[in-house]
């Protein structure tokens, strides 16, 4: 995650950093018409309006830019997940291995998938699931064929 974040930042800052050329270069048209068509001189109204959009652009490209080099900055990595406490004893050892199953899949697996990983039986499986179930370990939601099992947070 800390990487596509990180391009997420750069591509950020790249286009702030094309709002700012934009600007710049329409800045410098508008100077230039303005200066040949406004006999009012420095007090011409449109002189007021060209500042004006220039600030708003500069603001708009700093605020862009600010957001892009926080997520460059930003190490994603320090996002700790919180730990969990699993009382397990009195659990078999096949009910450990699924239960340390679920936990590698950061909490939350299909039952089909748990029946693949361990070779156990879908009846077995499913036995296993009641029992953690029952201590209130798990819970089960069913989604279409199947049901993803999800570790409950204390």
């Amino acid at each position: 995650m800390t990487m596509r974040n990180k391009h997420v930042g750069i591509i950020i800052l790249v286009f702030s950093l094309t709002i700012g050329l934009l600007t710049y270069m329409f800045n410098r048209a508008l100077t230039e018409i303005v200066s040949t068509s406004c006999s009012h001189g420095t007090s011409c109204p449109m002189w007021g309006t060209i500042k004006f959009q220039t600030n708003i652009s500069i603001a708009l490209m700093i605020f862009i830019m600010a957001i892009g080099s926080y997520m460059v900055i930003t190490d994603w990595t320090d996002v700790k997940k919180k730990k969990t406490t699993i009382k397990t004893n009195g659990l078999s050892e096949e009910d450990k291995s699924v239960l340390n199953l679920i936990v590698e899949k950061d909490g939350s697996i299909f039952q089909s998938e748990i029946v693949e990983s361990t070779g156990l039986s879908k009846v077995k499986v499913s036995r296993i699931l009641d029992r953690l179930e029952g201590r209130n370990i798990i819970s089960r939601l069913r989604r279409g064929m199947t049901n993803v099992v999800i570790l409950k947070q204390d």
